[in-house]
């Protein structure tokens, strides 16, 4: 699919892609700060604008990234019990530390790609005990035009561009994604880094999610995303890659980082059957 890091070998033959990774005029100097690498994709420790500092800390990366293997079409998992370890980055790249994330909070595939963990930890601790500090995901939608970063933790590599267009919506096998953000030409990503925040390069507020690309022309085919728009029109061009927006998400959460689907004004898919209870905070 994906960005995801499937073997060793495919990052190998990725190999020409990583070389040619470009910066875009007067990009920022990279700032791994809250950058988090999984075992198999990148992601992010990141806040939401109400978040207190005494809240259980967020991490942020694709649903397709679970170690438990990727939601199917049109299913919703919230609040399941996780032991996951991850590795904290510092603004210089460097690994602060292993954080361990207890539970997984909210993850789907379905209209979005996104999987968000719960630490054993709060960002007060996370900031004492590591110097590490989130990212702020942003509660507005991606323009066009704004200059962007997708920061990897598993590479410790940072593509710049803009933001080339906001697509109706991305098709890949049986997945779709409403609102995907397309890339301007210098973020060429590649497989592992599946979960890398998109931030913004003004605000540093993490406006997506990067998560796939087309690798070999294909439409609409596993690793060949297509774009189809509100008449039904499909587009697919080899080499082009996406992201999905998180801009949604901030309205999905009530005081101390609970998830509530309920919320008015929370548009993320939500389960077919009845949610399960809450793991207690």
């Amino acid at each position: 699919m994906f960005r995801r890091l499937f073997t060793i070998l495919a990052v190998l033959l990725t190999g020409p892609a990583l070389a040619g990774v470009s910066a875009a005029s007067a990009a920022p100097a990279a700032d791994y700060s809250g950058i988090v690498k999984l075992s198999n994709c990148s992601g992010s420790l990141v806040r939401l604008p109400q978040s207190d500092e005494f809240d259980r800390a967020l991490v942020l990366t694709n649903g397709h990234c679970l170690e438990s293997g990727m939601p199917e079409a049109g299913e919703v998992l919230v609040n399941r019990p996780a032991n996951r370890k991850m590795v904290l980055l510092g603004a210089d790249g460097r690994e602060l530390g292993q954080i361990r994330a207890t539970k997984l909070v909210y993850a789907t595939m379905t209209d979005t790609d996104v999987a968000l963990y719960a630490l054993d930890s709060s960002y007060r601790e996370i900031a004492r005990d590591f110097g590490g500090h989130p990212l702020t995901v942003a509660a507005s939608p991606a323009n066009v035009g704004t200059p962007v970063s997708v920061v990897s933790g598993f590479f410790t590599r940072t593509w710049n561009c803009s933001i080339e267009r906001v697509v109706y919506s991305v098709r890949e096998a049986g997945w779709t994604w409403k609102d995907s953000i397309r890339y301007a030409p210098g973020c060429d990503t590649v497989h592992g880094t599946s979960g890398s925040p998109i931030v913004d390069q003004g605000s540093r507020e993490v406006v997506g999610i990067n998560n796939t690309g087309n690798d070999n022309g294909e439409v609409c085919t596993f690793n060949n995303p297509c774009e189809v728009d509100e008449n039904g029109v499909v587009f697919a061009r080899q080499g082009l890659t996406y992201g999905q927006q998180t801009y949604r998400i901030p309205a999905c959460f009530a005081k101390n980082n609970q998830l509530s689907l309920v919320r008015d004004g929370c548009l993320l898919p939500k389960p077919n059957v009845a949610l399960p209870v809450p793991i207690p905070a």
